[in-house]
């Protein structure tokens, strides 16, 4: 029996570790922007622009995630950790408050990712 695996894992995985990683910065970048921008009178444009950014990124992840997880699925391999960075990126996606269990389930995703365990 060939054990399969598949890039767009490997991809997702990669991919889970760096969002986390901007997750965990993304508190402070955004608040650090946010000050920033009040003391010079700012209109708002730059924090929004950066927080557009980390948006951006945790929907990169919730496509990719989404494509993986049909992939696998006709593979024959496990989904368990496409199934918990769908829900990661979708808490970030939601709001940025919910940063923290995304980070967590982001990580445990990355994982199971990676051992692209046969069912």
């Amino acid at each position: 029996m060939k054990k399969t695996k598949l890039r767009i894992n490997t991809t997702a995985a990669i991919l889970d570790i760096i969002n986390a990683i901007l997750f965990t910065t993304s508190w402070f970048v955004v608040t650090f922007m946010a000050f920033s921008e009040s003391f010079s009178g700012g209109d708002g444009s730059q924090t929004s622009g950066v927080g557009a950014f980390f948006y951006a990124m945790a929907a990169i992840g919730l496509i990719i995630h989404i494509i993986g997880l049909v992939k696998s699925k006709k593979a024959g391999i496990s989904i368990i950790g496409h199934i918990l960075g769908i829900i990661g990126c979708a808490c970030f996606a939601i709001t940025a408050l919910l940063a923290f269990p995304a980070i967590v389930l982001l990580i445990i995703a990355s994982v199971f990712c990676f051992k692209q365990q046969s069912v």
